[in-house]
């Protein structure tokens, strides 16, 4: 519905890549996204500008658009302390002179404002700079120096007037919160795009000479306390791509923007909940040891879903007018077999590429009688040989390319196929868009159950579910999520052959579903967000992000619920409502023992030994064995693996030993036991993924 008796409102968007009014420009989805909700909030009456890099491409605008030359001009030097240990070589302070331009296409009733110098100018072609240049090229800090020209912009440009800021991804953005929170006339809305790890941290230093700078009065937090965790479990993260760690003269950029941002925008309710509390995943233990999971606590009550869309175009075109024999005898496949689609840039970890790939193989080779279109887009290639090698055995049933192609084209592969495959990884996807654009034209879903991706609901029971889910995965070449892939691709394509009533319901649902994610209920979310920002009313603590996330200190008594706190094995938080009995205690340890929990499971059987049978509580006691000859025996019946994990000597950056436990039954595992300082890592049937020790002697 949309947002009536909204004021009208100054929305400043601005992020490094602005450019998806032109497909010329465009580089990455955030272009998209931002190109489409600020066309919709112009519609809706409020003016919008947008400020962004020109990246070295005004004569391309200037032969398409009329640019207007502003009379703005910046010159000033931007110093930049540099870590030595990283640009060696380099002086301690690298003093960039520069001298900003601003200049202006009004389009579709958008402002776009592109500042331009020499560092905005550069990487023309490409926009952000490669990782490679970091400690090598001065142009790395490229998105530095538009955070400063950003800064300096807002405050000439558009002086006292009131405006909202919206500004996306707090790497590119964690100056400009604090940098305006004096001004009382700018109100700031971070976004978080991505799931980067959230203690991303940069060089202390360098923030504290830029707010110098910028006259931002802020004192940067200290070094941090080492966490109190095995170092086992601290060098694994790397290996998970949700934490990496740094000398302690750095500071977390997330930490930047949620402490002086004023509301923190998401694409979608998963998303925001899983950047809460990173439940059941391998990181979940050593983030609630961090000082950024009390940032995440104290500024929880700003977090708010702005939500994501499929584009007004792929909404509008008609499926019903792709001819399916024609797409699929085009690409040399059989219209008559089920068919299954990929659609995602080449990114092998991000994506489940390398398991899609194992999967597919997998089938076919087996015999089934299925078609595969898989698009890995990359503009150098597809460097893995793995894929070639695939698509080479498999003439005629798979079709494998990575080149760019028109959208339209891209439809038409959507709306001939009857699956989707889309097995993320690693919590990276916070919308996918392209899923939601597969759905939308009659797809049926089978997809990672991701937090971030479950308003697909793809994981839902049988009523409302859109299609076919497997467990989540933070594992590089994950044979798990492999075998999960091909047990149902086995499942989809037997659905469509045996049961097409049913196949056509899931479709419908599917279709429905995505097309649901317009850009008009996304703006209405933000705009219910941000009226009540304008109007100065305070952000509210969410109660039942708070239960989930058992943050029961930051609730009244009467808002605790005794289902949240034994589903977190809080002993404490349950008695605030109601007695402990033996019925409570032993459903706080059975729930406990689901996620193997097994402390809560302690603490249960030390205030309440009688509530929990023998025999439950002996499965706790004797689940690992190690024996005389130093073989480890574990048993759990909800474990689908068991990995041994042992730190390696050096510092925390160093990667862990890890092997995995020979599987010889259900819940069965046998194999080495770790040494004194390892762990145990388990994934569970659930998709946690937990973390036990043995205790030797």
């Amino acid at each position: 519905m949309t947002v009536v008796n909204a004021p009208r409102m100054h929305i400043i968007e601005n992020y490094f890549e602005c450019c998806g009014f032109d497909h010329t420009f465009l580089q990455g989805g955030t272009s998209v996204y931002l190109w489409n909700l600020s066309k919709t909030f112009a519609a809706r009456g409020h003016r919008v500008s947008i400020v962004t890099p020109a990246h070295g491409r005004l004569d391309d605008l200037r032969r398409r658009y009329e640019v207007e030359d502003l009379p703005y001009e910046d010159a000033y030097t931007l110093p930049v302390v540099l870590d030595t240990r990283v640009w060696q070589g380099f002086p301690e302070q690298a003093d960039l002179v520069l001298r900003t331009t601003a200049h202006r296409i009004r389009l579709e009733g958008v402002d776009l404002y592109f500042l331009a110098n020499d560092y905005l100018n550069q990487l023309p072609d490409t926009f952000y700079p490669p990782y490679s240049a970091k400690g090598r090229d001065l142009v790395f800090f490229k998105p530095l120096v538009f955070q400063v020209d950003s800064v300096r912009f807002l405050r000439g440009w558009f002086g006292d007037e009131k405006a909202l800021v919206h500004t996306h991804e707090p790497y590119y953005h964690y100056l400009l919160p604090a940098a305006l929170r004096a001004d009382p006339a700018k109100l700031v809305v971070s976004n978080v795009q991505s799931n980067m790890p959230i203690a991303k941290k940069v060089y202390g230093p360098e923030v504290a000479r830029l707010f110098d700078l910028l006259g931002v009065d802020v004192e940067l937090p200290g070094p941090e306390p080492e966490p109190d965790v095995p170092a086992a479990l601290v060098q694994y993260q790397q290996l998970t791509h949700l934490h990496y760690t740094y000398p302690p003269d750095h500071v977390a950029i997330y930490e930047l923007t949620a402490e002086h941002a004023d509301l923190i925008d998401f694409l979608s309710p998963g998303q925001l909940d899983f950047y809460a509390g990173f439940q059941d995943t391998p990181f979940e233990p050593l983030f609630r040891r961090l000082p950024i999971a009390d940032v995440v606590r104290r500024n929880a009550h700003k977090m708010f879903v702005g939500g994501c869309a499929i584009s007004d175009r792929w909404l509008a075109w008609d499926p019903a007018g792709v001819d399916r024999t024609e797409v699929l005898n085009g690409l040399g496949l059989d219209p008559a077999l089920p068919t299954f689609f990929h659609n995602a840039r080449y990114a092998v970890h991000h994506k489940g590429q390398v398991e899609l790939l194992r999967a597919v193989d997998r089938v076919l080779s087996e015999g089934l009688k299925a078609n595969f279109v898989i698009r890995c887009i990359s503009g150098n290639g597809i460097d893995d040989p793995l894929f070639h090698e695939v698509a080479a055995r498999h003439p005629g049933r798979l079709h494998f390319e990575w080149e760019r192609v028109e959208e339209s084209r891209v439809f038409a592969c959507a709306a001939a196929s009857d699956f989707a495959l889309f097995p993320s990884k690693f919590e990276m996807d916070t919308f996918l868009i392209a899923q939601g654009e597969a759905m939308a034209v009659g797809a049926v879903p089978i997809a990672t159950d991701q937090r971030g991706m479950e308003h697909f609901r793809h994981a839902d029971g049988p009523e409302t579910a859109t299609g076919f889910a497997v467990n989540r995965s933070f594992a590089e070449d994950d044979p798990l999520l492999t075998d999960a892939l091909a047990d149902r691709i086995r499942q989809a394509a037997a659905l469509w052959s045996d049961d097409p009533a049913r196949y056509r319901e899931l479709s419908e649902r599917a279709s429905a579903v995505a097309r649901a994610f317009t850009w008009d209920h996304c703006a209405d979310l933000h705009l219910t967000a941000f009226t009540r920002l304008w109007e100065g009313k305070p952000a509210v603590l969410s109660t039942e992000l708070a239960l989930r996330h058992g943050w029961f200190d930051l609730l009244a008594d009467g808002q605790v619920t005794t289902e949240a706190a034994v589903a977190h094995g809080d002993i404490e938080a349950y008695e605030r409502r109601a007695p402990l009995d033996a019925d409570a205690a032993a459903r706080i340890f059975r729930a406990a023992w689901r996620r193997a929990d097994f402390a809560a499971c302690e603490r249960v059987l030390d205030r309440f030994p009688e509530a929990v049978p023998a025999e439950e509580s002996g499965l706790l006691r004797t689940r690992a064995r190690v024996l005389a000859d130093g073989c480890l025996e574990y048993r759990l019946p909800h474990a689908e693996r068991v990995q041994v994990v042992e730190a390696r000597q050096g510092s925390a950056r160093a990667l862990p030993n890890v092997r995995i436990l020979e599987r010889t039954g259900p819940g069965a595992f046998v194999g080495e036991a770790p040494n004194a300082d390892g762990l145990l890592l388990l994934t569970l049937s659930s998709g946690r993924v937990a973390w036990d020790e043995v205790r030797h002697g």
